[in-house]
């Protein structure tokens, strides 16, 4: 009798407790369109993602500097409003749908592992800072001068350590005037914060500051931001595709939003690789990155178009994947956009200094504002 209770109270937990769709929604219409899907959403994620990058390499097609500066806020206010609306809410939809068994309704579990991801990138910096300030320790330099040289947001503690060493050999050729600038670097550094951008660390008055290698310095901090805000626009993506491609009546509606979608959020993600520092060694990563981008979609589609009649996007199975992956992208894209595209951009860099300043940041967050309103509109279709 015990265990004939036990069985079914497992059973009420671990099944449905309605049946799942098992079946596609695609219904054998615009099958000239869902091909085409492919090349033309190929072609607005590769202008929104390539352009940004293009106009700050090569003159003849670069952008006047109004156009960079509205490019890039515009995608700021595009990858907070993905998170909230093209996430985190579709997320919580399929994590609480009614045909999925009871233990994934009676906890927000969409809110909850958003949640997650988001102090656990939070530790993830820290513990990268950490490491670089105990590397920056151990290479010799007093707390003043570690807290002057190693902080580029993260920063790469090898580049320092190299640079001292170079430093400490042409310490024996150096000019009067040189060991004059040596005596200022003993001064405290003015802006110890961790969240002060590298702008405000590379102080030429300081000799071990790796002036002339400013590229190099900021390239791991920026790299390992931009490489989480591709991670989480990536898998958004996919399954962006799979869902068009097997789209049912609402193909049309769906096919229209997904071009300005892909382009907009292409365009968030292209600024941020276009501003970044990347050391001659690295000139490909960029281009690999917004390659990443602007094929996943398109072959996320052929795939959906391939398994058209099995894949079924309202499957337990489909629900709970897509819904955790959206939850986790959330979270990433949550972190990023307030903390990196936010706070450190409005907040601790020198871009809204000076004169001008106040009204350059009004600007700025009017524009991010009409980006982030106009995608939040795109989630009334998709």
């Amino acid at each position: 009798m015990l265990d004939k209770i036990l069985y079914r109270a497992t059973e009420h937990v671990l099944t449905p407790r309605d049946t799942c769709e098992a079946e596609s929604d695609y219904n054998g219409e615009h099958w000239k369109a869902r091909i085409s899907a492919i090349f033309v959403i190929l072609a607005s994620s590769a202008i929104g993602t390539f352009l940004p990058i293009l106009s700050s390499k090569y003159s003849f097609i670069r952008m006047p500097p109004w156009c960079f500066f509205i490019a890039k806020y515009f995608g700021s206010g595009v990858i907070v409003a993905t998170a909230f609306i093209h996430l985190l809410q579709p997320a919580s939809e399929a994590l609480g749908d009614s045909c999925l068994p009871s233990v994934w309704q009676d906890y927000s579990w969409a809110f909850g592992i958003s949640l997650m991801t988001l102090f656990a990138m939070f530790f993830f910096e820290l513990m990268a800072f950490h490491v670089v300030q105990m590397k920056v320790a151990a290479s010799g330099l007093t707390e003043e001068e570690a807290e002057a040289h190693t902080h580029s947001h993260f920063g790469n503690p090898d580049l320092y350590t190299k640079k001292l060493e170079e430093s400490e050999e042409e310490e024996t050729s150096k000019t009067i005037e040189e060991e004059q600038h040596t005596t200022q670097a003993n001064e405290p550094n003015p802006y110890p914060s961790h969240f002060q951008h590298a702008v405000e660390h590379q102080d030429p008055e300081h000799v071990h500051t790796p002036v002339n290698q400013k590229e190099k310095e900021q390239y791991y901090g920026q790299l390992l931001s931009v490489f989480i805000l591709e991670f989480g626009v990536v898998f958004h993506s996919v399954f962006v595709g799979l869902s068009l491609a097997v789209a049912g009546e609402e193909f049309v509606s769906l096919y229209i939003v997904l071009v300005f979608h892909q382009m907009f959020e292409g365009l968030g993600l292209g600024t941020r690789i276009a501003t970044t520092p990347w050391p001659k060694g690295k000139r490909a990563t960029p281009w690999i990155m917004a390659l990443a981008y602007t094929l996943t979609t398109p072959i996320a589609i052929a795939i959906g178009l391939g398994v058209r009649t099995s894949y079924a996007p309202g499957s337990a199975t489909a629900l709970i994947t897509n819904g955790i992956f959206d939850s986790i992208s959330s979270g990433i894209l949550f972190y990023t956009g307030i903390v990196e595209l936010m706070a450190h951009e409005f907040l601790y860099s020198g871009e809204f200094k000076g004169a001008n300043g106040l009204k350059r940041m009004l600007s700025a967050y009017v524009v991010m504002c009409f980006g982030a309103g106009l995608m939040a509109l795109l989630g009334k279709w998709a």
